[in-house]
């Protein structure tokens, strides 16, 4: 399912996330209100305040503060 509205995040939110899943790249993968975000060194399951650092109009990336 590709996310087809405006981001629901921007540059320099800060948010309380879920890794849900791991992608290929080993980036942690959270979703926002259904967007993808990629979170670096994380585990699934792990729940973790991040920081919102790109934005692309069907997913982001973020790390944890």
């Amino acid at each position: 399912m590709e996310f087809e509205r405006k981001p629901p995040v921007k540059v320099g939110d800060i948010r309380k996330v879920r890794i849900e899943n791991i992608g290929s790249g080993g980036d942690g993968i959270a979703r926002i209100d259904g967007y993808v975000v990629f979170v670096p060194n994380t585990n699934v399951n792990d729940e973790v305040t991040i920081k919102i650092v790109k934005v692309l109009k069907s997913y982001g990336f973020a790390e944890v503060i």
